[in-house]
């Protein structure tokens, strides 16, 4: 089964993608540990990655199916994969479903934790401030200013994507705004 997790950042994605790798044996693709992994690897796509990154670059909608397309075909995953932060607009969705038409696969669902932004936003400022009064690490974009300017990129660029798998009959929303484990059972109801 290969599934899209779709939602504002913040929303609780990566943790309900671990989740389902831990459950169902799926692979979590993440762009950005892809990203990550191939400026390290030494193959010709992580020089690639590495120079476009060491310019300042963004990485391009190519570069990612081609790491999407080498994970396809060189991972073992029993269970399906989870593409997690992609895509994140409407080209890279057509990108995606062509790639996966190429070799051999297919999107199985696309489920959307759906949020309330004031609560997601005062969650996860809550959040941040509590890690730092703790002295534990906290992303220099969890704030307020910087979570509402993602939440307007996320609703500008990918929210489109709700429509577009739900005329495909692709999409499943869940209550995002639950606990983690409440989200989890949500997730796999909508999975079997």
């Amino acid at each position: 089964m290969n599934i899209i997790l779709l939602g504002p950042p913040g929303a609780g994605k990566g943790t309900q993608a671990q989740r389902l790798v831990t459950a169902r044996s799926m692979v979590q693709l993440s762009t950005g540990d892809m990203l990550r992994a191939a400026r390290t690897s030494g193959t010709e796509m992580g020089k690639v990655v590495a120079d476009v990154m060491d310019r300042g670059d963004l990485v391009t909608d190519e570069i990612v199916i081609g790491l999407i397309r080498e994970q396809l075909e060189t991972r073992d995953a029993p269970g399906g994969f989870i593409f997690d932060g992609f895509p994140r607009t409407l080209a890279q969705a057509d990108a995606l479903a062509a790639l996966l038409d190429e070799v051999g696969q297919s999107l199985d669902t696309v489920i959307e934790l759906q949020v309330d932004d004031d609560v997601l936003v005062s969650r996860i400022v809550g959040r941040a401030e509590a890690a730092r009064a703790a002295g534990q690490p906290v992303r220099a974009d969890d704030n307020e200013e910087s979570l509402r300017t993602r939440l307007f990129a996320y609703y500008k660029q990918t929210a489109p994507l709700i429509g577009y798998y739900y005329a495909k009959g692709l999409h499943t929303g869940i209550d995002g705004m639950g606990s983690i484990d409440e989200v989890a059972a949500s997730a796999a109801q909508a999975l079997d």
